[in-house]
């Protein structure tokens, strides 16, 4: 079976483009889907890339970066024009395709360009729900009102030109003009891959001719080989949450309810990968929250590998999960695999992942009284505590099998190829 993917990410590919180049980043679960499907399958992967290289064999799986532009241009424009590609990348899509000549076509993902190809040519495709950009901007203001949109990160200087947002209002607008596009887009989509009941439902909507098919995400390998087992008992109370330097994640709620909690005059140490000191989510939620910006307690870890990420989460006694608008959150997903007790924001899919008074507590998003009150439930409650975590862990060990998931995986492309025959 020949298999061709189009990703927002490198996936597996990202190892040898680390090794290769300055660009650093992450293949997410993607990468783990990849590492144990592509000796199975004959694997290709399409995905963008901001420098000219030629196509590359990694392992077993041969990738084709898609130039987008000289990266420094590209940002240039974006200062005075949200880059949105949609069928910018046509003609060397259907390349790739034609040179590849796939059994069926995997997209992941509705927010990038790949979804064009739909329309334009005869082979089978199936695209999987990853977030969805036309409920996020319904969402994006579940935390901060509009007027923080243009507060800047930094004082205006060369290297901000250049380089990267210095504020949120830019990405804003390039969301709302992808949510006009996904949703062009999504209704000629016929087969879609999902995980929970929120995208399920959505799908119903946005994607009405759609048949839906069932396939859960891998997870990093170090998740699966490491198990949490350090519940609070007394002294300092370990919180860990993994976030991001975004509008939507509820950054705001989680500092929000350390606040409160030491109030009440509980010793909190709360840790946050991904958001750094400087990350323009922190300077927001300093204004945003004013006198209640917790003064100690606060541990800002910012980027961290997975080693260390892992570390810190074994190191911690209960893991929270504050965001406004999810599908299927990894961060949330790993929590459970390591078998932490969980809080988490009924928000978008998460109560598939996790169910209340089962496996952890669900609580609304932008609550962080409930937040913290629901941490307080856990620290008083060692038993309750005790059979979340193990049913978290017990629950996300069979939902992201390896051998389980590749095995969904191969079943969907096998039916909707010869349901393409017929």
């Amino acid at each position: 079976m020949t298999v061709l993917w189009f990703s927002n990410t490198p996936a597996l590919g990202v190892n040898y483009l680390n090794n290769n180049s300055t660009v650093k980043g992450t293949g997410g679960w993607l990468h783990s889907l990849n590492s144990n499907i592509q000796s199975i399958v004959n694997l290709s992967v399409v995905f963008h890339y901001p420098y000219k290289i030629e196509p590359f064999v990694f392992q077993n799986t041969k990738y084709y970066p898609v130039f987008t532009g000289n990266i420094i241009l590209e940002n240039l424009k974006s200062r005075f024009s949200p880059l949105n590609y949609d069928d910018d990348f046509i003609e060397k899509y259907i390349e790739i395709i034609n040179n590849i000549n796939p059994d069926i076509i995997h997209i992941h993902g509705t927010e990038n360009s790949f979804l064009c190809i739909i329309e334009k040519i005869k082979k089978p495709v199936v695209v999987s729900i990853q977030g969805n950009i036309t409920v996020i901007t319904k969402k994006y203001f579940s935390g901060f009102e509009g007027k923080y949109l243009k507060l800047k990160a930094n004082k205006f200087n060369l290297k901000s030109l250049l380089l990267g947002r210095n504020n949120f209002n830019k990405s804003f607008k390039s969301m709302l003009k992808k949510s006009i596009i996904e949703q062009q887009r999504m209704g000629a989509i016929l087969n879609i891959i999902g995980r929970t009941d929120w995208d399920y439902r959505i799908t119903r909507i946005l994607s009405p001719k759609s048949h839906y098919f069932k396939g859960e995400e891998l997870l990093r390998d170090g998740f699966y080989n490491n198990s949490w087992n350090n519940f609070y008992t007394t002294g300092k109370l370990i919180l860990f949450t993994t976030n991001g330097d975004t509008y939507y994640k509820g950054f705001e709620t989680a500092l929000h309810a350390l606040s409160l909690l030491q109030s009440i005059g509980l010793d909190v140490e709360w840790r946050i990968a991904g958001v750094s000191d400087s990350s323009l989510i922190n300077k927001i939620t300093k204004k945003y929250l004013k006198n209640l910006y917790p003064k100690v307690g606060l541990n800002l870890l910012g980027s961290i590998s997975e080693e260390p990420l892992i570390s810190n989460m074994l190191d911690s006694h209960i893991y929270v999960m504050p965001s406004h608008i999810e599908n299927s959150p990894n961060n949330l997903c790993e929590a459970m695999m390591l078998g932490m007790p969980c809080v988490a924001t009924f928000a978008g899919g998460t109560g598939s992942l996790l169910k209340d008074g089962e496996d952890g507590i669900l609580i609304q998003d932008g609550d962080p009284w409930a937040m913290a009150g629901a941490i307080i439930e856990l620290v008083n409650s060692p038993e309750k505590s005790t059979t979340f975590a193990n049913n978290a862990r017990k629950k996300a060990q069979k939902r992201h099998d390896i051998k389980e998931t590749v095995n969904q995986y191969l079943s969907i492309y096998t039916k909707i190829i010869n349901a393409h025959k017929q």
